[in-house]
């Protein structure tokens, strides 16, 4: 559950994507800043944020959602990438991992010092990697 880091965010003001996202490493927070500064440059048509009750129900649900069986990931036919940081606290790294090993022919990519935020930090990256795999 990342209640810790949401408070954390409250405590520290400063937006809980900042632990929950991203490592804690130099190079994590550098990336933090540069992401919350990304998400600013928009100025019309933004997204509203969730409100209180949403967000306690995405929380619900992913919860429930974790405690499901696992699914027979075997049958999946179709081109499956499967992106993740190297230290995901929300999504564990060894999750991603191993979906990855139960599609056949996935293809897996893992950011290094990165958290759940990963295709954010490296989004250099993956902007050209995910149009890539749609395009094959």
């Amino acid at each position: 559950m990342p209640w810790p880091l949401i408070i954390k965010g409250m405590l520290t003001l400063r937006d809980p994507k900042t632990y929950l996202f991203f490592t804690s490493t130099p190079n994590g927070r550098r990336a933090a800043n540069d992401f919350l500064a990304r998400l600013k440059e928009r100025k019309l048509d933004r997204d509203k944020g969730p409100t209180p009750r949403a967000f306690l129900r995405q929380l619900s649900a992913i919860q429930a959602w974790g405690r499901q069986a696992p699914q027979d990931l075997g049958r999946i036919r179709i081109p499956v990438l499967v992106a993740n940081g190297d230290n995901d606290i929300m999504v564990p790294t060894f999750n991603s991992r191993d979906m990855a090993r139960r599609i056949p022919d996935a293809e897996l990519v893992i950011y290094e010092d990165a958290g759940h935020g990963g295709i954010f930090q490296y989004h250099a990256k993956f902007a050209p990697k995910a149009l890539a795999f749609l395009a094959a």
